[in-house]
C-alpha cells in the first residue's frame, strides 16, 4: 500500500491518496476477513428472540456486522485506519452488486411494481415526515438546540451535507447535527432497520407490500437489512419484497435529493422554531477538539482501487458464501455471478463515460429488470440460474465488508454525546414507519 499526498499547499489541506492493489498483502488481509466473517455469519445462521407476543429474528447479516466493527473497532490490535477505508471503497461496489443480484428478480416482478404504482410513488413522503413528526420533537425535549434540525430532517446520508451547507454553514449547529446522524447511521443504521422491520412483521399489522416499501429508506445497507427482514417473516414472497424494496430506494434516491432539500429542511427548521418559541434558545459552543473530530468524518482518503478488484474479490468471497448457503456448488452460482460483474462492470463504465450523469445504480437496476422482463428471450433462463446465488448471501456479504469499514468512526460518538442515541434510532425507525404506514394506506385504497 503507497501513500501519495496530493499537492503541498499550507492553507488547505487535500485529501490524501493512496493506491492499493492485488500486490498488498493488506488487500490480502481484507479479502480474507470478508471471506471469513461472511462464512461464519453464515454458519451460525438466523437466530430467533422472542420478545413477549412478537420474536426478533436476527440473521447472519447482523453477525456478520457485529463482527465486523469488533474486528475493525477493537483497541487491542485494530484494523488499520487505510484497510478501513479501502473496505469503505469496496463497499460502494458491494451495493452496486447486492442492487444487480435484486434486480435479476425485478422484472418477473413488473405487474407487482405497477400494480402497486401508486404506494411507491406515495411511500417517499413517509421518508420527508417521518422523522420531522417523531424525531424532531423528541430532540426539542432532550435539548439538543439548534442541531436538532440537521439530525432530524431525514436520515443524513451524503447529499444532506452539501443541503444543510448552503442553508446554514458549515459552521452551524445544523451542520454538527447531520455529522452526529451521518455517524450514527452509518454504525448502527441496518441494526435499526433490521430489529424495526423485524418487530413490525411480527405484529401482524401491515400488508408484506407495505413493508417492502417502508424498507426503501434510501440507503443501500438499511434497504438490504429491510428486505432479509421482511423477507424472513414473508418467505413466500421474497422475490417481490426485494423487487418493491428495490424500487423504492432508488425512488428515494432520485427524488428524496428535492424533496429534502425543498420540503423536509425548511419544514424541520420551521417546526422546530415553532417548538421552541417560548425556550430560551442557548447555542453551546464546542469545544475546538470536538469540532476537528467531528470534522474527520468527511476527511476521508482518496483510495485508488480498481473497481474490477473490487469485483473480483466481492464474486470469490460470494461464490464462498453462496456455496455455503446452498450447501454444495453449483456452475450456475459461478454464472450468476458472471452476469452480476458483467451489469457492475457496465454500469460503472457508462457512469464514467457520462462523468456521473449517468449512475451506476440506476444502470444496474435497468439491465437487471431487462433480462428478466418478458421481452428478452433468455429471461426464464436468466431467472433459474440466478436462483442458485441467495440474495441474502450476497446481504451478509455486504455488511460484512460495511462492519470491516465502520471502526473508524466509533470514536466520533464519543465525541458526540449521548442524545444522538435515542434521537438517531427514533429517526431511522420513524422513516421506515411512516413510509410503511403510507404505502399501508394507499394499498388499502386500492384494493377496495
Amino acid at each position: 500500500m503507497s501513500a501519495t499526498p496530493e499537492g503541498t499547499e499550507a492553507t488547505a489541506a487535500p485529501p490524501r491518496i493512496f493506491n492499493i492493489s492485488l500486490k498488498d498483502k493488506g488487500l490480502w488481509l481484507l479479502f480474507a476477513l470478508i471471506v471469513v466473517l461472511a462464512a461464519i455469519a453464515q454458519l451460525i445462521g438466523p437466530l430467533t428472540v422472542p420478545l413477549g407476543s412478537v420474536s426478533i429474528m436476527l440473521l447472519p447479516m447482523i453477525w456478520a456486522l457485529l463482527m465486523g466493527v469488533l474486528i475493525s473497532g477493537q483497541t487491542w490490535r485494530p484494523l488499520p485506519i487505510d484497510l478501513q477505508h479501502t473496505a469503505n471503497a469496496i463497499m460502494s461496489v458491494a451495493v452496486l452488486v447486492l442492487c444487480a443480484r435484486l434486480g435479476l428478480t425485478l422484472g418477473q416482478q413488473l405487474p407487482a411494481l405497477f400494480a402497486a404504482g401508486p404506494a411507491l410513488l406515495l411511500q417517499e413522503l413517509g421518508n420527508v415526515f417521518g422523522s420531522l413528526l417523531l424525531a424532531l420533537p423528541l430532540a426539542v425535549l432532550l435539548r439538543m438546540g439548534p442541531a436538532t434540525v440537521g439530525a432530524t430532517f431525514s436520515i443524513d446520508r451524503e447529499p444532506s451535507f452539501a443541503m444543510v451547507t448552503s442553508r446554514f454553514g458549515a459552521d452551524s449547529p445544523q451542520y454538527r447535527g447531520v455529522l452526529s446522524m451521518y455517524v450514527f447511521g452509518s454504525i448502527f443504521g441496518a441494526i435499526v432497520v433490521s430489529l424495526v422491520a423485524s418487530v413490525i412483521s411480527a405484529l401482524g399489522i401491515f400488508r408484506w407490500e407495505a413493508l417492502a416499501m417502508g424498507s426503501g429508506v434510501g440507503s443501500g445497507s438499511m434497504m438490504a437489512a429491510g428486505i432479509a427482514s421482511v423477507g424472513a417473516a414473508h418467505p413466500e414472497f421474497a422475490d417481490t419484497i426485494a423487487a418493491l424494496a428495490t424500487t423504492a430506494n432508488l425512488i428515494a434516491a432520485v427524488v428524496g435529493v428535492p424533496l429534502t432539500l425543498w420540503i423536509s429542511l425548511p419544514l424541520a427548521d420551521r417546526f422546530y422554531k415553532f417548538l421552541t418559541r417560548n425556550q430560551k434558545e442557548v447555542v453551546k459552543k464546542e469545544s475546538s477538539e470536538k469540532l476537528s473530530a467531528l470534522a474527520k468524518v468527511l476527511d476521508v482518503p482518496k483510495v485508488n482501487l480498481n473497481p474490477a478488484t473490487s469485483l473480483l474479490i466481492l464474486t470469490v468471497a460470494g461464490l464462498i458464501t453462496a456455496t455455503i448457503v446452498k450447501k454444495g456448488f453449483s456452475l450456475d452460482m459461478v454464472i450468476t455471478y458472471a452476469m452480476i460483474a458483467g451489469m457492475v462492470g457496465a454500469a460503472i463504465w457508462l457512469t464514467g463515460l457520462t462523468k456521473g450523469k449517468v449512475p451506476a445504480l440506476i444502470t444496474v437496476i435497468l439491465i437487471g429488470t431487462y433480462i428478466t422482463s418478458p421481452w428478452f428471450p433468455a429471461a426464464g433462463w436468466v431467472l433459474h440460474t440466478a436462483e442458485s446465488v441467495d440474495y441474502l448471501s450476497v446481504i451478509t456479504l455486504m455488511l460484512a465488508v460495511a462492519g470491516l469499514s465502520i471502526g473508524k468512526d466509533l470514536p466520533m460518538l464519543r465525541q458526540i454525546g449521548w442524545k444522538i442515541l435515542p434521537v438517531g434510532f427514533v429517526v431511522i425507525g420513524a422513516t421506515f414507519l411512516a413510509s410503511t404506514v403510507i404505502a399501508e394506506v394507499v394499498l388499502g385504497i386500492l384494493h377496495r
